[in-house]
């Protein structure tokens, strides 16, 4: 990994968001339809994506719950669709399912996803690990992405209460997994999200972001959320002087690229380059160059310290 050359399997990878809703905060109704939810795939995947995840149920704050079959009826199609595309059809692009339901991940995973994408970490659905364990089962390249959302229950809007939000998603995440574990999901095959957005202020949020070697302690992979959140806007708004709903949607993934890419740094810097294992976003093309410039500059950083 040298010069100005960074090629995709030395990056994080990239999860394209692909909402197959009507109600999702950025893009609600854009693909609702198979042809559309396709055409876009391809898009994210010819900008970079290593991964399309397709959900069929918005999480946003004060979305109303959707029934498995709703969701399935919404995603299963497109997932089907998906699996024949040439890059997912040979493995060179991963497709994931964003559930909380564990008959939907059973009939994704069936229909050729390869990693299912839990936000609630088991909480929503109590046969999820279970179902899991067996999905997972003979397929080592799968994943469970195993999410943090304290007290589930209370919806994405209930912000969790702590004096060191980075300690208490730590503890907590390292009970889920513990869970997961005990109901026989290879540790090897989870992967951790911190929950960003997810029963989270803005300041916690970046707490998070900024505590993510902590986080890089419990030794599993991290993907992680950010994409056009609630709290990216916050801080775009902040700093520019202007109310949060004059933020457009190219800012928000202006501050996602840059999130990004410090995080990446910072992985570089403290050789955490295994933990972060991916980020979930919607525009892939500003995410992979920035990436790409964060970890050029970093080796020619390092380059002209070895040379003086």
């Amino acid at each position: 990994m040298t010069g100005q050359n960074f090629a995709p399997q030395t990056l994080p990878r990239l999860m394209g968001v692909l909402n197959i809703t009507p109600d999702s905060f950025s893009d609600g109704g854009q693909f609702n339809k198979v042809d559309a939810a396709v055409a876009h795939a391809q898009k994210l995947i010819s900008q970079g994506a290593s991964v399309i995840d397709v959900g069929g149920e918005s999480t946003r704050p004060g979305a109303t719950r959707l029934s498995a079959t709703q969701e399935q009826a919404r995603a299963l199609p497109v997932i089907r669709a998906l699996a024949h595309l040439p890059e997912i059809a040979s493995g060179s692009v991963e497709l994931s399912i964003d559930t909380m339901n564990a008959s939907t991940a059973k009939l994704a995973v069936e229909a050729g996803a390869t990693i299912v994408n839990d936000v609630s970490g088991g909480q929503a659905d109590a046969q999820m690990f279970a179902t899991v364990t067996e999905l997972l089962a003979g397929r080592p390249a799968a994943r469970y992405v195993l999410g943090h959302w304290h007290n589930f229950a209370a919806g994405a809007a209930a912000v969790q209460q702590t004096g060191d939000i980075v300690a208490s998603v730590t503890g907590e995440l390292a009970a889920s997994v513990a869970m997961a574990e005990a109901a026989g999901i290879s540790r090897e095959q989870i992967v951790l999200d911190p929950g960003l957005g997810f029963g989270k202020d803005s300041a916690q949020n970046r707490q998070l972001v900024d505590g993510f070697n902590k986080l890089a302690g419990l030794g599993l992979p991290i993907l992680i959320g950010a994409s056009r959140k609630r709290f990216i806007a916050f801080e775009v708004a902040e700093a520019l002087g202007i109310d949060i709903s004059e933020v457009t949607i190219e800012q928000r993934d202006q501050a996602t690229a840059e999130l990004s890419a410090g995080l990446w740094a910072k992985a570089l810097d403290n050789k955490k380059l295994q933990q972060l294992w991916g980020f979930r976003v919607h525009n892939v093309q500003a995410n992979l160059e920035a990436l790409q410039a964060s970890a050029a500059l970093r080796f020619a950083h390092i380059a002209n310290d070895l040379q003086s």
